[in-house]
């Protein structure tokens, strides 16, 4: 599948934002999708990933209580709601899509978007 983000921004330390990934492909409602965050100099890490039916979801302890995944098969989207943003999560967000079982494993991911950039200022 072809994955596509949007939502990135430039915002407030404690502004929410929400980040969508749009899929363009047969059979998107199979994949299990997860964000991932690379920032500046870092390796790219696990945020949140959601399985194929949306009845399963996993978060980045660093996200815990303040990210929400989601998505709508009908309209092939996961979305990646965000509160309370703090400038430790500055980066670039990838979501990536896996026929197999979700994951936190990068690896596990064949499909990627090319990344949308979230700045949060202090």
């Amino acid at each position: 599948v072809q994955l596509e983000e949007s939502g990135g921004g430039l915002v407030r330390t404690g502004a929410p934002l929400r980040l969508s990934c749009a899929a363009a492909g047969r059979a998107f409602s199979r994949y299990a999708v997860a964000w991932f965050r690379q920032a500046p100099g870092k390796e790219r890490d696990f945020v949140a990933g959601i399985n194929w039916s949306g009845g399963n979801t996993l978060y980045a302890d660093s996200v815990k209580g303040r990210f929400t995944i989601s998505r709508d098969n009908a309209k092939n989207t996961v979305y990646l709601q965000m509160n309370n943003l703090k400038p430790e999560d500055t980066a670039v967000y990838y979501c990536a899509a896996s026929i197999l079982d979700l994951t936190i494993v990068a690896s596990e991911y064949d499909d990627w978007g090319q990344g949308t950039q979230v700045t949060v200022s202090s």
